[in-house]
């Protein structure tokens, strides 16, 4: 079976509430030009729409985006709802409200509780819906969610949010925000060679209350958005994809997906093909042998999460 006949029905499926999806999902942000949103050239506009369309052919019903995802001469949100709308009926489209970029792309102060609502408008207008599937509250250094989450869950009870989710959190605020409402997913930066015992224990906590792990970066690994750097982990890599004829960037797809049965791979591409190999990913079974080795590669971590 070749990568282009591989669909993302092949990595299975895990349910966000009542919404399920196949956890091969797919990340917008690299469609608007590199990971850090105003450097770099976005993808031609026709590519980017060809690779939307055949995400969602190829089975991918779970795509990831953000209003404050931009730049010079791309929007996310207005390329998927250019390509996709009328949306499928089993499309879930999670976006995240909490950092705020002005026009000229300059990022700004984190929203206040109040100005979420507007996040939350912003991004049904792009998207020409009339709600959100899930939104992810993402954190920006607050000691406390309470009151941001508080502000999403109202909105949820309005019936402008479906779903609520966290981004860029410990277990710690994952407790404080299941008091206000129910939490269906965490978005968090996590990838092999880049883990902390913080991370580990937030996904295991995810795993043990039925919440989705979503990690970012989970190929791009410690340069995260500037680009990839030399890993501990590369040759080990590097030694388990030839094993199996895939690329690097499957291995550690492949990798984070057997995290748990709750971990699902949101990577990104305005490239047809890496589409294709990134989706095939899902039918990449690694061995305990070939996880051994992956997990023995990682030297002891250093760092936190990434700016998403």
């Amino acid at each position: 079976m070749t990568a282009e006949t591989i669909t993302a029905a092949a990595a299975g499926t895990w349910t966000l509430g009542d919404l399920t999806v196949n956890r091969i999902g797919f990340g917008a942000m690299r469609l608007t030009g590199s990971a850090a949103f105003h450097h770099g050239t976005p993808s031609e506009r026709d590519r980017s729409i060809t690779v939307l369309r055949t995400a969602i052919a190829s089975g991918v019903d779970h795509i990831d985006t953000a209003a404050f995802y931009f730049s010079a001469l791309r929007s996310a949100n207005e390329l998927i709802n250019s390509a996709l709308a009328p949306y499928p009926d089993d499309l879930v489209i999670a976006t995240k409200v909490g950092p705020f970029r002005d026009y000229s792309g300059e990022w700004g102060t984190s929203a206040r509780p109040d100005q979420l609502r507007a996040h939350v408008e912003e991004n049904l207008r792009q998207l020409g819906r009339d709600h959100l599937d899930l939104v992810y509250l993402r954190r920006m250094r607050q000691a406390s969610v309470a009151e941001h989450f508080g502000a999403l869950a109202e909105l949820r009870e309005a019936g402008l949010v479906r779903h609520l989710g966290l981004s860029d959190v410990s277990v710690t605020h994952l407790e404080e925000a299941r008091v206000i409402a129910p939490v269906v997913a965490v978005q968090n930066r996590y990838g092999l060679g880049g883990t902390t015992e913080a991370d580990e224990d937030l996904l295991r906590v995810c795993g043990e209350l039925g919440i989705a792990f979503v990690p970012f970066y989970a190929i791009a690994g410690r340069g995260g958005e500037l680009g990839p750097k030399e890993d501990p982990t590369d040759d080990a890599v590097r030694a388990v994809a030839a094993a199996h004829g895939a690329s690097p960037a499957q291995v550690r797809i492949a990798w984070t997906l057997r995290r748990g049965p709750h971990v699902l791979a949101i990577p990104g591409t305005g490239d047809p093909d890496h589409l294709a190999e990134n989706i095939a990913a899902g039918a990449l079974r690694l061995t305990d042998e070939d996880l051994a080795r992956l997990d023995a590669s990682q030297a002891d971590p250093a760092g936190g999460s990434g700016t998403r």
